[in-house]
């Protein structure tokens, strides 16, 4: 059995976004040489989701509102996490979004379902963060 481990490297700018990674992954998978298997990919911060869904402006637009009903980040007072930080609203994020995915490997591809994408989600940017990519199988 094979086994492959990369890390994705993300500096969002701003405070929160979406970032389409099934390229990046299926670059992983390329380098992995791995036709029949499982990747597993996950946020390695506290603060960053990763997801599967559809890559439509409008469906993250819709997560955006949706997710600040939820946890608002402001005001942040509202927090008793936020004695340091101003970010608790990112941990809540992060755990209705999840922190990770697995995905079948069949043929040497990502064995998706129609319109299924890969997600990085930022909910507390500004600095490096990363995502681990593993691929294990033959």
């Amino acid at each position: 059995m094979k086994s492959y481990r990369q890390e994705l490297w993300f500096n969002v700018p701003g405070r929160r976004a979406f970032i389409n990674i099934t390229p990046q992954v299926e670059e992983c998978l390329r380098a992995s040489g791995v036709k029949e298997g499982l990747v597993l990919v996950n946020a390695m911060h506290i603060t960053a989701s990763v997801f599967i869904n559809d890559d439509e402006s409008g469906l993250h637009h819709d997560y955006e509102v949706w997710l600040e009903k939820l946890a608002p980040h402001e005001p942040v007072s509202q927090y008793r996490h936020n004695g340091y930080e101003d970010n608790a609203d990112a941990h809540l994020k992060r755990q209705v979004m999840g922190r990770e995915v697995v995905v079948a490997i069949t043929g040497g591809k990502l064995d998706f379902g129609t319109w299924e994408q890969i997600f990085y989600g930022e909910f507390d940017g500004g600095r490096k963060k990363r995502v681990l990519v593993k691929i294990i199988g033959e």
